[in-house]
């Protein structure tokens, strides 16, 4: 579900679940957030690439699982991502093949460069899922697109267009579809091939805001699950399960 390669100095992540539209599930998180850390620790690799299979990108958690909770004693590895794609010190590449969904919209704000296809789009429907922003996005959404956009996103369900999101600064290229993966591969190469510990000095001091984004993080998460635990949620799956519109009372 998620395949991890490794070609030279750079690693891809693709997200490969597209009979499910590439839903994330707690074992696909743990999978990236093991592979996060161990590029992070690993010097001969000097970039990753994020990317989905097939005409997704990711649809966002995938809510059936996510309504089963938590199953491990551990911290649950979905935060392990966050926490691992949030402190990485090395460069992070998006590929957005296509529709991003939920988290695969606030993944990438921790990514340094975010290459999309000029077919992708970029969906945040938390409040419709009866959720709240994650990822620290209700902080970094709006310092990257503006109050107006990041509210029209986060509140109101609007879904950008790659040339929005573009001009709003959400992504950093756009190409079209067919020139994606070697668009991300010669950024991916290019950040791989420079000196790596300028890199790495870049990147943090671009980053400094780390704490605050970590604090950020956590509100959400307390709240996120709350709301997992909430009757809105509840009538979330129980509408989806009988194929009709959530009726919130």
């Amino acid at each position: 579900m998620i395949e991890v390669e490794t070609r030279g100095r750079v690693t891809t992540l693709t997200i490969n679940r597209p009979d499910k539209r590439n839903a994330i599930t707690q074992a696909m998180y743990g999978t990236m957030a093991d592979a996060l850390t161990a590029y992070a620790d690993d010097d001969a690799v000097r970039a990753l690439i994020v990317t989905g299979a097939e005409a997704y990108f990711t649809s966002g958690n995938d809510i059936g699982d996510f309504a089963l909770g938590n199953t491990t004693d551990d911290t649950p590895p979905v935060i392990r991502f966050l926490d691992a794609i949030a402190s990485c010190p090395k460069p992070l590449v998006a590929a957005v093949n296509g529709p991003a969904i939920g988290v695969g919209v606030t993944m990438l704000l921790h990514c340094d460069v975010v290459v999309a296809a000029d077919s992708a789009t970029f969906n945040t429907p938390f409040a419709q899922l009866g959720l709240v922003p994650e990822a620290a996005s209700s902080l970094l959404l709006p310092r990257a697109v503006g109050t107006a956009i990041a509210n029209d996103m986060l509140m109101a369900n609007r879904t950008l267009t790659a040339t929005e999101a573009l001009r709003f600064g959400l992504i950093s290229r756009m190409c079209a579809a067919a020139d994606l993966e070697d668009e991300a591969r010669r950024v991916a190469n290019g950040l791989a091939n420079a000196a790596p510990q300028a890199m790495r000095h870049t990147k943090a001091l671009i980053r400094q805001d780390r704490d605050q984004v970590k604090a950020r993080m956590q509100q959400e998460s307390v709240l996120f699950s709350q709301q997992l635990q909430s009757a809105e949620f509840a009538e979330v799956v129980a509408a989806k399960m009988q194929k009709r519109a959530p009726v919130f009372k």
